[in-house]
C-alpha cells in the first residue's frame, strides 16, 4: 500500500529513479523536472518499502532551504520517524563528523567557524606578520587562492610543490601561516569544513569505515555543483557499498568560479561503469516556448548530455524581448509592465522576479521600483546575520565559548566604546605573536605589565565582563544570554543613547535576533547533547546559512537577485535584464571558452526560472564604471530561434532589434548602425572581427574585443586591454592585428 502511493503520480522517468535501489544511479534531472520529489520518494521507499534503517541512508544537497524542503516532504510521507534521517548541506554534515571525530587530528571540538570577513582578517593578519604591504599583496586575492586551493583539495605542503613561479610560492608559505592562525584560533573556515572531514577519511580509515558501515545507500543533489573536495568526501564513503544515487543537470553547472567541476558528472559513468542512467525531460514548471528557447541556447555547448525538455502545457506566450535605449528606460519598461499587469489582472508584485548577471544592475530598477513604490527584496543584499549590530552579538557569543577567537575579540573589544583603541591592540597583537598567546590572554598581560592606567583599567573591566558572562552561559537559555549580553557590555545602552533612526533600527533587530534565538531554543529544548552547548549550535546554524535561506516564497513582493542566487527558484513572470555583451556574458568569460560555455549554461538556467512569462531586454547605453558605454546585444540572444520570440517596440515606436522578430513590421527603423548577428567582414587572413576575439593594440597592447559597435567606417571596438583596461576605439584608426 505505502509502495503504491509513493509511485502515485510519479512519470514513468520518476518511478525508475524510486525504485532502483541498488548501485549506482544517475539522474540528469532537466530544469522542473520534479527532482525534489524523486529524492523525497525514493529515500521514503528506501526507509518504508525496502526496510533500511534511518541510520544507514544519507542524503547531501548545497542549501538549507533545500535540505529543509526535502526533509518537510519525507516526514509528510513517513511521518516524524523521519526525525533522525541525516539530511543535511555538505557542510551541515561535515561539521556533525568534525564535531565527533575531530580530535583524530589532534583539533578539538568546539571549533568555532569563520566567516568570509573572519577570513579576511586573518589574511590581512599574516600578511603584517610577514611584513607585506596589503596594497601589493591583496588581502582578497590572497584569500580566494587560497578558497581555490581547499575546493581542490590541496593542502598547505602540496600547495607549495605545486607551486610554478615566485608569485605562487609566496601564495602557498602564506596559506601555510594562515592555516597555523586558524589552528592557534581553534577555528575552521568554510572550505575546512570540507578539507579536514576528507583529510580526517583519509588519515584514518577506521573512522571512515564507521560512515562507510553507517551509510549504506547515498543520495546527492546537484551533483552537477560538487567541487574537487566534496568529489572526493563522496566517492570515499560510497567505495564499499556503491549505492550512490545523483541527481542533477550538466547544463545548471554555474558554480566554476567556486571550484564546481561539471566533469564530476560528465565522468559519473567512468566512475562507475555499472551505473544507470535515467533522464528526467518532462517539465512540470515552464511554458513550451521558454523550455524550446532555454534549450536552443545551451544546446551551443559541447561540454554536456544530451536531453530535450518538454512539457505537456499546452500553448503559452512567446518570449518577449525589448532593447531599450539605455538602462534607465529599461528600469522604466520593466517597472511598467508590472504595474500595467497589477491594475489589469490584480496580479501580486509577488510573481515577478528580476534577474540580473551582477549585483550592481540593481540600483536602477530599485530607483524605479521606489518611485512608484513597488514593494521589493533584494535578495543576497545585506543579510539579516551580516549586519554590523548582529555580527557584534555573535561575536561576543563566540568570543564566550572559544576564547582562542581572535577575529571575534577584535570585533568587540572596544565596541560600545570602552578605552581600548587601535595602538593598544596593535599592542597587545605584538606581544601576543611574541609570546605565542591568543590576543585575550595578551589583553591580560598588556595590562599587567600597563599597571594602573586609565587604558590598563579599562582592559580589567572588560576581562571581568567577559568572565561574568562565561559564568551565566550554562545557566541560562539562548536568548536569555544575549539579552544579558547586550546589558551587561553596554552594547544596547550605547545605541538608546545615540538616539537617532539608524540606531532605533539596529535596536529592531537586536530584538529579532532575540526572538529568533527563543524559537531556537523551543525547537531545540531537550535535544543539545553533552558535547555541545545551545549557544554553540546556534553559532554552527548561523554560520552556515547562505543568502537564499532568507528568501521567501510567499512574500508579496518583487524579487531582484543575480542569476546564481535564483538557482533552484521560480517564478511566474521573469524579466532577464542586461543581456548585453560585456554583461551577460561576463566580459572575463568572453576569451575563455569554459568560462564561456558556464555563462551560457547561467543563461539556460536564467530562463528556466519563468513558469509563464520571460521577458529578455537589453540596453543600447548604460552607465559603467562610472562613465556611459554603448552596449552590444548578447551573442545569447541571437541563440534563441526567432520564431519563439515576440519583439516588443520601444516608446518610440521602433522596434530596434529586427533579427528576433517573429514577423515584419511597417515602423522597424534602420538597425544597420548595431551589430546582432557578429558575422563582420574578415580580415585577409580570414579571422573575423566579432566578441571574444584577441587583438593587439600598438599603444594599449594585448586585449580581447567586447563588443562591436556599427559597421564601415564608422566602426567601433570595445576592447578591455590587460593593461589599461576598457577602451572603445575606431576600427580605421586604431591599427589593430587580429589573432
Amino acid at each position: 500500500m505505502l509502495a503504491e502511493s509513493l509511485l502515485e503520480g510519479l512519470n514513468p522517468e520518476q518511478r525508475r529513479a524510486v525504485e532502483c535501489t541498488e548501485g549506482p544511479l544517475l539522474v540528469l534531472a532537466g530544469a522542473g523536472s520534479g527532482k525534489t520529489r524523486v529524492l523525497t520518494n525514493r529515500i521514503a521507499y528506501l526507509i518504508g518499502v525496502c526496510g533500511i534503517p534511518l541510520e544507514n541512508l544519507l542524503a547531501v544537497t548545497f542549501t538549507n532551504k533545500a535540505a529543509g524542503e526535502m526533509r518537510e516532504r519525507v516526514e509528510k510521507l513517513l511521518g516524524p520517524r523521519s526525525g533522525d534521517l541525516w539530511i543535511g548541506t555538505f557542510h551541515s554534515v561535515c561539521v556533525r563528523i568534525l564535531r565527533r571525530d575531530i580530535g583524530h587530528l589532534e583539533r578539538s571540538r568546539g571549533f568555532v567557524i569563520y566567516d568570509d570577513a573572519d577570513s579576511l582578517g586573518v589574511v590581512k593578519d599574516v600578511l603584517k606578520r610577514n611584513n607585506l604591504d596589503p596594497k601589493v599583496h591583496d588581502p582578497k586575492r590572497l584569500r580566494w587562492r587560497i578558497d581555490q586551493w581547499k575546493n581542490a583539495g590541496v593542502l598547505p605542503a602540496e600547495a607549495e610543490k605545486k607551486a610554478y613561479d615566485i608569485d605562487e610560492e609566496l601564495c602557498a608559505r602564506l596559506y601555510a601561516g594562515y592555516q597555523r592562525r586558524l589552528v592557534d584560533a581553534n577555528a575552521l573556515d568554510f572550505g575546512d569544513i570540507l578539507l579536514q572531514t576528507v583529510e580526517l577519511f583519509k588519515r584514518f580509515p577506521k573512522v571512515l569505515e564507521y560512515y562507510q558501515r553507517r551509510w549504506q545507500y547515498i543520495l546527492v543533489d546537484e551533483y552537477q555543483d560538487t567541487n574537487r573536495v566534496q568529489y572526493e568526501l563522496i566517492s570515499l564513503l560510497a567505495r564499499a557499498h556503491r549505492n550512490i544515487c545523483v541527481v542533477g543537470d550538466p547544463d545548471q553547472s554555474i558554480y566554476g568560479w567556486r571550484g564546481a567541476d561539471v566533469r564530476n558528472i560528465l565522468d559519473f559513468e567512468k566512475d562507475y561503469d555499472e551505473a544507470e542512467v535515467i533522464k528526467l525531460e518532462r517539465n512540470y514548471r515552464s511554458t513550451q516556448p521558454i523550455l524550446s528557447g532555454a534549450s536552443a541556447v545551451v544546446a551551443n555547448n559541447f561540454e554536456r548530455k544530451r536531453k530535450k525538455l518538454f512539457t505537456e502545457r499546452e500553448g503559452g506566450d512567446p518570449i518577449q524581448f525589448y532593447e531599450a535605449l539605455d538602462d534607465r528606460e529599461e528600469a522604466q519598461f520593466v517597472v511598467r509592465k508590472m504595474l500595467v499587469a497589477s491594475r489589469n489582472d490584480g496580479s501580486s508584485f509577488g510573481r515577478f522576479a528580476i534577474l540580473y548577471r551582477t549585483n550592481a544592475q540593481s540600483r536602477s530598477f530599485e530607483e524605479e521600483l521606489l518611485k512608484y513604490d513597488v514593494p521589493y527584496k533584494v535578495v543576497g543584499g545585506v543579510r539579516f546575520y551580516e549586519r554590523a549590530e548582529i555580527k557584534d552579538t555573535i561575536a561576543y557569543l563566540r568570543l564566550l565559548v572559544n576564547q582562542q577567537d581572535d577575529q571575534a575579540l577584535i570585533r568587540i573589544v572596544n565596541k560600545p566604546s570602552r578605552g581600548i583603541g587601535k595602538t593598544t591592540l596593535e599592542r597587545v597583537a605584538a606581544l601576543s605573536a611574541e609570546r605565542g598567546v591568543p590576543l585575550l590572554e595578551g589583553l591580560r598581560l598588556h595590562a599587567e605589565a600597563s599597571g594602573s592606567g586609565r587604558t590598563a583599567n579599562a582592559i580589567r573591566s572588560f576581562l571581568g565582563m567577559q568572565q561574568e558572562l562565561r559564568e551565566v552561559l550554562a545557566a541560562r537559555s539562548l536568548d536569555q544570554v544575549i539579552d544579558h549580553v547586550l546589558e551587561r557590555s553596554g552594547y544596547r545602552a550605547a545605541l538608546v543613547k545615540e538616539a537617532t533612526p539608524e540606531a532605533e533600527a539596529r535596536l529592531d533587530n537586536l530584538q529579532e535576533l532575540m526572538a529568533s534565538a527563543g524559537d531556537f531554543h523551543s525547537a531545540n529544548e531537550g535535544l543539545i547533547g553533552e558535547d555541545s552547548s545551545e549557544v554553540e549550535l546556534f553559532l554552527e546554524q548561523v554560520a552556515l546559512i547562505s543568502d537564499i535561506d532568507g528568501w521567501d516564497e510567499r512574500a508579496e513582493c518583487v524579487s531582484l537577485m543575480t542569476v546564481h542566487s535564483a538557482k533552484g527558484l521560480e517564478f511566474p513572470v521573469v524579466f532577464l535584464v542586461g543581456l548585453e555583451e560585456g554583461i551577460f556574458p561576463h566580459a572575463s568569460s568572453s576569451g575563455d571558452a569554459e568560462g564561456l560555455e558556464e555563462e551560457r549554461r547561467l543563461c539556460y538556467v536564467a530562463m528556466t526560472r519563468a513558469m509563464e512569462q520571460l521577458y529578455l531586454t537589453c540596453a543600447g547605453e548604460r552607465r559603467r564604471f562610472g562613465a556611459r558605454s554603448f552596449q552590444s546585444p548578447s551573442r545569447f540572444l541571437g541563440e534563441v530561434p526567432e520564431k519563439l520570440v515576440e519583439v516588443l517596440s520601444d516608446r518610440h515606436g521602433r522596434s530596434r532589434a529586427s533579427r528576433h522578430s517573429s514577423a515584419p513590421s511597417d515602423d522597424i527603423a534602420d538597425t544597420s548602425s548595431l551589430d546582432y548577428s557578429y558575422s563582420q567582414d574578415a580580415n585577409e587572413d580570414g579571422q573575423v572581427v566579432q566578441p571574444g576575439v584577441s587583438v593587439q593594440h600598438p599603444v594599449f597592447g594585448s586585449g580581447v574585443i567586447l563588443a562591436v559597435i556599427g559597421t564601415g567606417l564608422s566602426q567601433k571596438l570595445k576592447i578591455r586591454f590587460k593593461r589599461v583596461g576598457v577602451k572603445t576605439v575606431m576600427v580605421r584608426y586604431a591599427n589593430l592585428e587580429l589573432g
